[in-house]
Order: C-alpha cells, then sequence, then structure tokens
C-alpha cells in the first residue's frame, strides 16, 4: 500500500509540474490545483500510522495523530484562496489580452 500511494503521488506531483510549465494560463491553474493535491496527499499520508481509535474519542487504545489531519485541512484552506487569486488574475489577464497563451501577451514583458 505503500508503494501504491508513493506511486501515486509522485505522479500527481509529476503531472502538476507538466501542466504549470505549459503555455497555457488555464492548464497552469488546473496544474497548480493538482500539484497542491499531491503535497496534501503527501503530508498526509507521511504523518498516518496505524492508530486504532480517533483522536477524538474517549476510547482508550493507540490514538491517530491528529496534526497531520490539522495542517492538511489548513493546507486545503489556504490553497483555495490562493487559487481564488489566480482565477481573478487569469480573468483579468484574460478579458484585457483576449487570450489565454502566455506567448501572445506581449504587455507582461516589460
Amino acid at each position: 500500500m505503500n508503494f501504491l500511494t508513493a506511486l501515486g503521488v509522485g505522479l500527481l506531483f509529476g503531472i502538476g509540474i507538466f501542466q504549470i510549465l505549459r503555455r497555457n494560463m488555464i492548464r497552469s491553474a488546473i496544474g497548480l490545483i493538482i500539484l497542491t493535491n499531491a503535497i496534501n496527499l503527501f503530508l498526509f499520508s507521511m504523518g498516518a500510522y496505524q492508530g486504532t481509535v480517533a483522536a477524538y474519542s474517549g476510547l482508550s487504545g493507540q490514538i491517530s495523530d491528529p496534526l497531520p489531519q490539522a495542517m492538511v485541512l489548513t493546507s486545503i484552506i489556504i490553497n483555495m484562496g490562493g487559487f481564488s487569486f489566480v482565477l481573478g488574475l487569469l480573468y483579468v489577464i484574460s478579458t484585457r489580452y483576449m487570450t489565454s497563451d502566455t506567448d501572445q501577451i506581449n504587455g507582461l514583458k516589460h
């Protein structure tokens, strides 16, 4: 199972980086979301271990660590805020220059 998780994280990370490096800004924004999801999956999988009881329950036993879950939840909220900012910039650039191709936008080179 660890190999499949590592393979999934690596595949998502590679796809995200590949999409970020594309010329189309819409695909770059989608690549940003894929990359942040890969990072969140990595953080969540590295912090998980074989706990038998949830951290918030009053039962006795080996509890799961709640810190990775809290970190990933915070990361998801911050990433959504950053992604909405990127979408706002994408909207302004695409309406101003009437394209989403970075090679055709001349005003950003100055």
